[in-house]
Parts: C-alpha cells; sequence; structure tokens
C-alpha cells in the first residue's frame, strides 16, 4: 500500500517538475531570438508578418500566462509542420503540454479564420488588377479576358464521427475537397473548403459564392473576363474549360495546350500552399469543421507570405494533381460561342 502511494507521489512530483521546466523555458523564449531564415523555415512567415499577427490576436485570446506571441508561434509550427501536437509542444521555443496545445490550436486558429480570411482574401479585383491580369494572359498565353484560375485540391483527413461515406473520396481515403481560386501572381482569390472528398469539383463551384459572384457579374452586363478551370469543370460564359479529345494539328487543340500552360499557375500555387503548410499534405486527425477552419487560415497566411514577400517553397510532388472525371453539364451555347472565338483566333 505504501509502495503504491509513493509511486503515485513521484509520478505526480515528476509531472509537476516537468510543468516547471517547461514554464522556466517558456518564459525564458522568444521566437523573434532566431534568425531571421530560422524564424521563417520554423514558422512559415517572416518576423514582420509574425508581428502584424500577434497585434491581430492578441486581443483576442483567453486571459493566460501564455503570451499570445507564444500562442501565435504555437499555431504556426503546427501549420508549417503538421506534426502531432505533442511535437510541437516540446518545441524548446513553445515548450507546452500536448492539452494545452490542443487548446491553442483551437482558440487561435478560430481566432485567425474570423480576423485574417476576410481581408487577406478577396475575389473582388480592382480594375487595374483586373487589366494587369488580362493582360498577363494574354500576352504570356494568348488567351484574353482571364481573371484567374480555379481547383479543387483534396485535404487528408481522419474518418469522421458523422457521415463519414461522404468524405470518402474516389482516391480511395477521407478528406475535405476545397476548391481554390487564383490570380496569376498565385494570390489566393477565394476558397471552399466546406465540402467532403466525395463532392465533384464542378458541384463544388456550382454551389460556391465565387460562382453567384461571377453569375451575377456576368448578368449584370459585365462581359469579357472568365476563369480557367480544367475538364471537372462546366464551360460557362465566365468559366472556361479545355476541349473533350480535340485532334491534334487543330485550333481546339492548341486552345487545349495553351489553356493548360495559363492553368498552370493555379496548380503551382496549390503546390507553393500544401508545401509552405505541410499539415496540409498529411492526415488531420480533426473533425471537418477544424479541419476547414485550417485550410482557411493557412490560405490567408499564403496571401500573408506573398504580401511579405516571404520567399516560396515549392514541391513539385504536392503540384501535380489528377484531374476530375469529365464534367457531364451541358454548356451553353454563349459559352461555347466565346471559346470557339478564343481558339480561332489563336495563332
Amino acid at each position: 500500500m505504501f509502495g503504491m502511494l509513493a509511486l503515485v507521489a513521484a509520478e505526480n512530483n515528476s509531472h509537476t517538475n516537468e510543468k516547471i521546466k517547461r514554464r522556466i523555458l517558456r518564459d525564458c523564449s522568444n521566437p523573434l531570438d532566431l534568425n531571421e531564415s530560422t524564424f521563417i523555415n520554423y514558422y512559415r512567415v517572416n518576423k514582420d508578418a509574425f508581428c502584424m499577427l500577434v497585434k491581430v490576436v492578441t486581443p483576442h485570446v483567453k486571459l493566460s500566462s501564455i503570451p499570445s506571441s507564444i500562442q501565435l508561434a504555437c499555431t504556426l509550427r503546427f501549420l508549417a509542420e503538421g506534426g502531432f501536437q505533442k511535437a510541437v509542444g516540446i518545441d524548446k521555443q513553445i515548450a507546452l503540454g500536448r492539452s494545452t496545445v490542443g487548446k491553442i490550436l483551437t482558440n487561435v486558429i478560430a481566432i485567425l479564420e474570423r480576423r485574417i480570411c476576410p481581408s487577406w482574401i478577396k475575389l473582388e479585383m480592382s480594375d487595374a488588377e483586373r487589366s494587369a491580369s488580362k493582360r498577363h494572359f494574354m500576352q504570356k498565353f494568348g488567351i484574353p479576358g482571364v481573371v484567374g484560375c480555379v481547383d479543387g485540391t483534396h485535404i487528408r483527413m481522419t474518418k469522421p464521427h458523422r457521415d463519414h461515406h461522404l468524405f470518402y473520396n474516389r482516391k480511395g481515403y477521407f478528406s475535405i475537397n476545397a476548391m481554390i481560386i487564383c490570380d496569376y501572381k498565385m494570390t489566393i482569390r477565394a476558397v471552399n473548403a466546406r465540402r467532403a472528398g466525395s463532392s465533384h469539383d464542378s458541384l463544388i463551384w456550382c454551389v460556391s459564392k465565387a460562382h453567384d459572384y461571377f453569375c451575377q457579374c456576368y448578368e449584370s452586363g459585365e462581359r469579357g473576363s472568365w476563369l480557367l478551370g480544367d475538364a471537372g469543370y462546366s464551360l460557362q460564359p465566365f468559366l472556361l474549360t479545355p476541349y473533350r479529345d480535340p485532334q491534334p494539328g487543330t485550333q481546339e487543340h492548341k486552345f487545349n495546350v495553351k489553356h493548360a500552360s495559363a492553368r498552370n499557375v493555379i496548380e503551382r500555387a496549390i503546390g507553393v500552399l500544401k508545401s509552405r503548410f505541410r499539415c496540409l499534405a498529411r492526415l488531420l486527425q480533426y473533425q471537418p469543421e477544424k479541419v476547414s477552419k485550417i485550410i482557411n487560415v493557412c490560405c490567408a497566411l499564403h496571401n500573408i507570405c506573398r504580401y511579405y514577400k516571404v520567399q516560396d517553397v515549392e514541391d513539385v510532388h504536392f503540384a501535380n494533381k489528377d484531374e476530375e472525371e469529365l464534367s457531364e453539364i451541358s454548356a451553353s451555347r454563349e459559352a461555347n460561342t466565346i471559346r470557339d472565338d478564343i481558339a480561332n483566333s489563336l495563332r
């Protein structure tokens, strides 16, 4: 009996000593003491972006003995590496228990989604931005009117507690199918991370706010602006897709070649996103709602990195993507005419 009590007391004492040790280490640490290159490698953002984010989250984090800068560093470290919460906690710059890391991630990710996503992910473009995009795609690929590209990417996740069959995708694992729109500079203009992995790219596009936005612009009289999408999407007056099985040497085939080259920017953007925030390329052991929040936050942080000129981290492995099955939705006559006119103008 006395031996058992002594063992329990020893374990409690060890746990208390470990907490004290972590507290001392954490109080003495400052992520900003790292040199710039190491800091970016750890947290993916540079110090200027980090300080901006600290100002954003500080008024909203719960009062705690853990500084808001450490809470933010903990969250960014997890997003950067995608490792287990315990692995993040033992980082000497963070020094937190696994359960504490979990609570911080939940809180800070929710704060970041509310505070940075609306201001850093914007679909609307100014006249100057729209003109610059059209000029870029026209000069480089010969396709007029392009303001961006759209594609979907699967983010792997653990089996959900509810409706798990909806999240099982055609590639054989559970996922969120996230729709992403980017411009010619690889800035993410829109993200829809609310749909289960079994959802087709074309369906996600058709029920998205981005589709409603472009449809409304078109119906209000705006012409000559469109996105580029792969064969998984349906051809629309504001969304150009490739021809199905064109003969080599034809204008349709030439259009497909140019279209694929121009659309490569979205595949590169997704590749950079997953390479920079490795959590998106690994298994996220959370339920769909939290996975969606993580995806949204990573997209906003991607734009912040581009604004603050943080060097891209690109991995070809993540940039490759299997195309969705061909969309069976019939295109309008006007959409076909727009595509045919562009194809026939190519040289």
